[in-house]
């Protein structure tokens, strides 16, 4: 693996909650978070909703070998699309699960176990063939063969979140889901995991005019990200795990204001691809 090798981000979900697929919401897309990270030929996942499945259908036609799959958290949305992540049935491949938000006590092993046993899932986590899973404490670095740095900083969410920096190549991409900004207060955990970032993917499942009506849901606003990239000197912002009753129209309206108050923003369509 070479640092000179390309270095690009996948939106395979782009929606908080719950997936909410039809007509209305077609262009910026219906599947649940899952991202996927390439560092090189180097595949790397966070999240495992429901745009996980269509993400294990290609890889298991590629066949890389290993795949490194970080979870912000294990709220439903996020680990739903795991029992269908094809991937993690094959023989010759290898998958590790990693996750950083647990409480002592508590393994992600033994939280993926329980959502697939009887009687909420037919097929028990033992079918898996070669997965291997990672539980560590947020701020703890992780290298990921040669180029690859992964550092992460605890958020703001009811059970707890994980956000993470991977650096390679020289650049960096920060991914910032799901967190609750405090009004006025930046957070400083954020802050200095996004600082200098190339590209920011962060949490705006609500607008500003909204959030109110939801404070302790975990969740913050498109404004809140604009506000912490123009603070830590991020690059480009990217809007992120919308709201399933955000339709396209509404997004579009975001997207024409995000524009304006800080050009270069991007809103997430399923099967983006960005380079930082």
């Amino acid at each position: 693996m070479s640092d000179r090798g390309d270095f690009s981000i996948k939106f395979w979900g782009v929606r908080g909650s719950i997936a909410c697929p039809g007509p209305e919401t077609v262009r910026y897309g219906g599947n649940t978070t899952c991202l996927e990270i390439r560092c090189g030929g180097y595949p790397l996942v966070i999240d495992g909703g429901t745009g996980l499945r269509l993400l294990g259908s290609q890889l298991a036609k590629e066949r890389p070998g290993r795949i490194d799959l970080f979870f912000t958290h294990t709220h439903f949305d996020h680990v739903v699309g795991v029992p269908f992540f094809q991937p993690a049935y094959l023989k010759d491949m290898t998958v590790h699960f990693w996750a950083g938000h647990l409480p002592e006590g508590q393994t992600l092993k033994h939280v993926l176990h329980d959502m697939m046993m009887a009687p909420l899932f037919p097929v028990p986590l033992h079918y898996f063939e070669d997965c291997e899973y990672h539980d560590f404490r947020p701020g703890q670095e992780i290298i990921l063969g040669p180029g690859i740095r992964i550092t992460s900083a605890p958020l703001n969410h009811p059970n707890g979140a994980c956000g993470y920096r991977i650096e390679y190549g020289g650049k960096s991409i920060c991914v910032v889901t799901d967190t609750e900004h405090v009004p006025n207060t930046p957070d400083e955990n954020v802050l200095n995991l996004i600082r200098g970032a190339d590209l920011m993917v962060y949490d705006s499942m609500f607008t500003d005019e909204e959030f109110p009506r939801f404070t302790g849901w975990g969740h913050s606003t498109w404004q809140e990200a604009l506000r912490l990239a123009d603070a830590a000197d991020v690059k480009r912002a990217v809007v992120f795990h919308h709201d399933p009753n955000h339709d396209d129209a509404f997004m579009d309206q975001i997207a024409r204001k995000a524009s304006q108050r800080r050009p270069g923003t991007v809103i997430a369509q399923e099967l983006m691809v960005l380079r930082p």
